[in-house]
Order: structure tokens, then sequence, then C-alpha cells
């Protein structure tokens, strides 16, 4: 039975945080599932097609390297429901620092509560990507800002265009 892990975010924009995990997550499982969340009340960036396609441009890639079938995937409902849905058994969260476990283990607990054969999975974030989050990507990218060490190519290359305007 091959072991499949989601890994549920936002996404918004891709950022070598996020291909970090990706590339550690690609280790514990046969099969990975990217989950875009799209919640009506949220205004992300990229719409979630542009957010699978950069999932698909970065982290494929990474995910074959590490011997992982990928699948990208949307979900507007619990991320404890998108695992069900593809039959995961491994849920993969990461960390960056302190808060981020303190928040991590609250929903790590009610994720539990709701669905017990699902394992919560922290990976800790590689220390060159520690203080990378989406919102300081979309920060700095729209000061115009040409330096972007903090994605990867493809996704610099989006945020170029959608700042452009």
């Amino acid at each position: 039975m091959p072991r499949i892990a989601l890994f549920p975010g936002s996404f918004d924009p891709v950022t070598n945080g996020h291909v970090d995990l990706v590339r550690q997550a690609a280790r514990l499982a046969d099969r990975l599932v990217l989950a875009v969340g799209t919640h009506p009340g949220k205004a992300p960036l990229f719409t979630a097609e542009e957010r699978l396609a950069m999932l698909e441009e970065t982290c494929a890639p990474v995910a074959r390297a590490g011997g992982c079938e990928l699948r990208c995937i949307t979900f507007a409902d619990l991320a404890v429901a998108a695992a069900r849905r593809e039959s995961a058994t491994l849920l993969i969260r990461g960390l960056r620092s302190a808060a981020d476990f303190d928040y991590e283990m609250e929903m790590a607990g009610m994720n539990a509560t709701m669905a017990a054969d699902l394992q919560t999975v922290f990976l800790p974030a590689s220390p060159s990507v520690r203080p990378i989050t989406a919102t300081l990507v979309r920060q700095i990218a729209a000061m115009a800002a040409t330096r972007r060490p903090s994605c990867r190519p493809p996704v610099a290359a989006r945020l170029r265009a959608k700042f452009a305007r």
C-alpha cells in the first residue's frame, strides 16, 4: 500500500521554503499531494490555477528527484477532509520557529480529534529558508525589489508580471 502524504497550504506564492519541505516530504511518502486551500474570505494574489501551475513547475522536479509521485489539488474545506479524499495517512506541516510549533501543535491536536488515522508530521525548515514567508515574498515583490532569492525563477517571473501592471 503506498504511503500518501498531504501538504496543505495557501502557496501564495510558492516559496523556497515550500520547495524545501517538498524535498523533505518526498523522502517520506510514495505520493505527495500538495493541496492549495481556497477560502472565500481570503483574497490571494494568485488564482488557484496559477498556484497549481507554480507548484507543478517548482515542486514536481523536486518530488521526482526524491522518488515520489506528486499530485496538486485544491480544497475549500478542512485539510483532514482533503486528506481523506486523497487517502492520505500523513499530514505534512512545516516549522520555522517556536511560534509555528505552538500553533501547529494546536492544529495537530484538533486534526487528531477529527481524523485519528491521520498522522501529523512536523518538518523543520532548513536554516537557509527559515526567514521566508509567502507574505514577505509578496511584500518585497510589490515594492519592485529586483532580487528574489526566496523563490524559484518561474515564481519570480510570475511575481514580476503580477506587479508590472
